[in-house]
């Protein structure tokens, strides 16, 4: 039930086996036909005449040059009297054209040309161990660039590009409510909210067992053996005050969907999207939860808290659900926003034109929350207990948004759900009175001190303000950033059955 995906060769020694492409690509299928051409004594100009095409075709074919179409394929495997598995097993005939393929994809990637390196001839002439230390050194090379690219700046951008992906497709994953689907019935669950037990049960299902212990990698909220099948959870159970439930699903996902270590930060961010979407798919299964809200949309009574309390989930987890299903199933186009009560946006996601707070690259995570949103007008609610909603002018238009504050490791957030004025009707809170401007990204609108307080003061106030050292820092080092990977090697040693 994996999601197929492509691993890369990363850092690992040039002695060690490489890893594989879950499905072959034009290399690897034209260094088998080479292999079996030669195996079979047959020449390029034999090979060509037995399926009716020059040398020179057959050539760009073995050397990946060309994308075979499958009749081709057909006519290759007849005339080498092998199979078509033969010719497209992901697998390199030899540890030879594994490296071979390696240093040919490298070559053909954006590196070499950024840094204007002439490519290598790869004939019989050259020695293998001088191709393993070619490769080597490729890998390397790959691995500084990583290494210094992996800036804040870096980060943004691929937070961005997610976003953009996520908004192209309504935030909805087929393939992952698929795979919790799948889940689901493998454990025999019908629907409602997901048990604890249940949620242990879909552990066992995996070949998993679970151990609670106090003693956690600091840097980590869970942890895979994947050599003995054991999930480790902190036995307070609210590492970073998430659900247990959730926890636990979060750290089978990686696993469930056949998650490689992470190449770059960018996909660093799409594994976490991935696992903490499908964690949500299994607490709220897209079947029961779509029939929930179009029930409620019918009733013009959709409410966050009422999908909360159906299937016992936290606010955050109802709110990020509803964004993948409101407008895929129920034609409403939404934005989701959590928000530090300092002001500054941890997550956020839309598709219906609201106009978040970004900077020059388009990042909206670290910006600050206009102060007449529902995201921060919240914090002064002094009814902590009842649904908060607002309608808000702005920009590009009216948005009414219902928003509720949570407890963090960090402190307080908000967490709001909204909609364009178009599509209130469907809601419960729409008859709020609360009723906003907001001028925002002009900076006159918040971000600039009102004229009679900066005349007053201006010159007069020195902050001292708190930058934290990753400000300055390239992003954490390592597949996973922020993991200390010697600790959870340590702990993996210590508690490892004997």
């Amino acid at each position: 039930m994996a999601i197929p995906t492509t691993r890369s060769a990363g850092t690992a020694d040039a002695g060690a086996p490489l890893p594989l492409a879950d499905e072959p690509d034009a290399l690897t299928i034209g260094r088998r036909i080479r292999h079996l051409r030669t195996a079979r004594g047959m020449t390029l100009d034999q090979l060509g005449a037995a399926i009716g095409r020059a040398p020179s075709q057959v050539s760009l074919l073995e050397n990946g040059r060309r994308e075979p179409r499958f009749s081709q394929l057909q006519a290759v495997a007849r005339a080498l009297d092998a199979s078509l598995d033969d010719l497209l097993s992901p697998e390199p005939p030899s540890r030879r054209d594994a490296l071979e393929i390696e240093l040919e994809r490298t070559q053909r990637g954006p590196l070499s040309d950024a840094l204007g390196l002439r490519p290598v001839r790869v004939g019989k002439s050259l020695p293998t161990d001088a191709l393993e230390t070619i490769v080597a050194l490729r890998r390397e090379l790959e691995r500084l660039h990583t290494e210094r690219a992996a800036t804040p700046e870096e980060a943004r951008r691929a937070n961005v590009e997610l976003r953009a992906t996520m908004r192209a497709q309504d935030n909805h994953f087929p393939e992952l409510e698929d795979a919790a689907t799948e889940l689901l019935a493998g454990v025999g669950h019908r629907g409602g909210p997901l048990p604890q037990r249940v949620a242990a049960d879909v552990a066992a299902h995996l070949g998993f067992t679970l151990h609670y212990v106090p003693d956690l990698p600091h840097s980590t909220r869970s942890l895979l053996d994947l050599r003995h099948r054991r999930v480790y959870l902190p036995s307070d159970g609210m590492r970073g005050r998430s659900n247990p439930t959730s926890a636990l699903l979060q750290a089978l996902a990686p696993h469930v969907l056949g998650h490689a270590e992470p190449r770059d930060y960018g996909e660093f961010l799409r594994q976490r999207v991935e696992a903490n979407y499908l964690a949500a798919a299994i607490l709220l299964p897209e079947r029961h939860a779509v029939k929930v809200l179009r029930a409620a949309k019918e009733a013009r009574a959709i409410s966050i808290e009422d999908l909360r309390d159906a299937f016992a989930v936290s606010y955050e987890t109802a709110a990020h659900r509803f964004t993948n299903l409101a407008t895929r199933h129920l034609g409403i186009r939404v934005h989701f926003m959590k928000v530090h009560e300092s002001g500054v946006v941890h997550k956020a996601y839309e598709n219906d034109g609201v106009r978040f707070p970004a900077d020059a690259l388009g990042a909206v995570e670290g910006q600050h929350v206009c102060r007449s949103w529902t995201a921060r007008t919240i914090f002064a609610a002094e009814d902590r207990l009842s649904p908060f909603s607002q309608y808000t002018d702005t920009p590009t238009g009216t948005y009414w948004c219902t928003s509720r504050v949570q407890d963090g490791a960090d402190g307080l957030f908000s967490v709001s759900v909204g909609v364009p004025f178009s599509d209130v009707r469907w809601f419960l809170g729409r008859d709020t009175t609360r009723r906003l401007a907001s001028g925002c990204p002009d900076e006159a609108c918040c971000r600039r001190p009102p004229p009679g307080l900066a005349e007053r003061w201006a010159g007069h106030a020195w902050p001292s303000a708190r930058p934290h050292a990753s400000m300055l820092a390239a992003m954490p080092a390592g597949a996973f950033p922020g993991v200390d990977q010697t600790e959870v090697y340590a702990f993996l040693e210590a508690h490892a059955p004997s």
